[in-house]
């Protein structure tokens, strides 16, 4: 059977998700494969209709399609993510209708989950029988038991293929319900008492409602608010995945666009720095996605760090709790404050006036007072894994992280902790002992427990 893998990855065929799929075709060689590469190429895709059309013509006449992608900021690339807007832009969700589907991804396994859920939710929209999806680790294919694995799971996608499977639809279809938002007239100053308020954009003039909710947040400061568009902003291309920026955060694209400039010089001075922006699909659009994408050049460390964080969405963010947690994971990994985030969806626009106004009273409380709050197995998480791998296997290439990690206490292992470690030993012998464990694992363990506490708590 024809089978048609979409290269999200811009790096084309030198790309570790392809050596994936190279494996694949190795083992199933009585399966055509036919490899397109889509990050790669996406200007010429999106400037040549021709090009587009080559490529539809390919998924029209296949059997099944694979996403291949390396993950990239909680999703896929942004050229990924335009060639996913086109489909729609150019009328061919057709073409895609009862297309079985599956999802290959490579990643250090950081928020490989929501990148996952997303492209369902596309197979979802598009009407395609969505099979199943692959999370492979960056060097599992070294390992024989994961090579198995994903033999396994190429099997059960080329058989559910034979047999024509239905699709398992968990994503419903979204209802755009946003009503015109009308911004009162009354409004409340906040005080900025010298605090820098950015608002950073990529609404175009018929993003009517967008446009008033970044309005109506700007008139809510006494203080002078600074608004830029992404589109103003000369950003001559997405990441590269080249990794130059592993040793010093040095990008290639230093001195050839404004991008890296502006990012140190606007942003990361800022106090509050709002994120403003429509939903397209399932999350923004390509060029916010180019955004976060450039912003890598950072590599894995925060450049956020202690800011407040706010977002202002035109759209049913309601209907994408997918969406919401990687705008909330995003805020945590950069040891940011998450404010708020304020959306068009509420019917009442004075309802949407109120929560303006106390997102944009809290970033500046918040902001005054240093506030962070402490972050949720999102911050927590996400900072362990990449913790363990800048520690370990990607040490070498990313350089900078691990200076970042090993001068701000990041390498935070348990093994370090001596003191627990004794502990753990001494008592793990004593619970050997019959009565012994008999009286700890009773009442002992429940108040021990917790008078440590009650003894703190009494001296404050």
């Amino acid at each position: 059977m024809k089978i048609v893998v979409l290269n999200g990855s811009p790096k084309g065929d030198s790309s570790v998700t392809m050596q994936y799929v190279a494996f694949m075709q190795k083992k199933l060689p009585q399966h055509d494969f036919k490899i397109v590469n889509i990050a790669q190429r996406i200007k010429k895709i999106e400037s040549d209709e021709q090009i587009f059309g080559e490529i539809t013509g390919e998924i029209k006449s296949a059997d099944g399609i694979i996403w291949a992608f390396p993950l990239y900021v909680f999703l896929v690339h942004s050229g990924y993510k335009r060639f996913i807007e086109l489909i729609t832009e150019r009328a061919a969700g057709d073409i895609f209708q009862g297309k079985h589907a599956a999802i290959l991804t490579t990643s250090i396994h950081f928020y490989d989950h929501t990148a996952h859920n997303y492209m369902h939710g596309i197979c979802d929209d598009l009407n395609m029988k969505f099979y199943a999806s692959y999370s492979a680790g960056m060097h599992d294919l070294f390992k024989e038991k994961e090579r198995a694995k994903l033999l396994d799971f190429s099997q059960g996608f080329f058989e559910s293929i034979t047999r024509d499977a239905p699709a398992i639809k968990v994503y419903p279809a979204l209802i755009n319900q946003s009503q015109e938002y009308v911004p009162g007239t009354d409004l409340v100053p906040v005080k900025t008492h010298g605090r820098k308020v950015v608002v950073l954009t990529d609404s175009k003039e018929d993003n009517i409602n967008l446009n008033r909710l970044i309005g109506r947040f700007g008139d809510l400061f006494s203080g002078q608010v600074e608004v830029y568009n992404l589109h103003s902003l000369d950003i001559k291309g997405s990441c590269l995945g080249c990794i130059r920026c592993g040793y010093d955060n040095t990008c290639v694209y230093s001195g050839k666009d404004e991008f890296i400039d502006f990012y140190n010089s606007k942003l990361k001075s800022a106090d509050i720095l709002v994120f403003a922006g429509a939903i397209h699909d399932r999350y923004l659009s390509s060029l916010w996605k180019t955004f976060f994408d450039r912003g890598f050049f950072n590599t894995h460390t925060p450049s956020f760090s202690g800011l407040q964080i706010a977002f202002l969405i035109s759209g049913p963010l309601g209907q994408l709790p997918n969406l919401r947690q990687i705008m909330e994971a995003y805020t945590e990994w950069q040891q940011a404050n998450l404010v708020g985030i304020v959306t068009d969806e509420h019917p009442n626009s004075a309802e949407i006036d109120g929560m303006l106004q106390e997102v944009a009273q809290r970033s500046i409380d918040y902001s005054n007072l240093r506030y962070v709050k402490p972050a949720t197995f999102l911050g927590v998480g996400g900072t362990k894994v990449f913790r363990d791998d800048i520690w370990g296997p990607l040490r070498f290439p990313f350089r900078a992280d691990h200076r970042f990690y090993k001068s701000n206490g990041i390498y935070d292992f348990p093994q370090k902790d001596y003191s627990s470690r004794m502990q753990n030993y001494f008592l793990g012998l004593l619970v050997k002992i019959p009565f012994i464990r008999k009286e700890i694992y009773g009442k002992l363990m429940i108040t021990k427990m917790v008078e440590p506490f009650k003894k703190l708590v009494a001296k404050i």
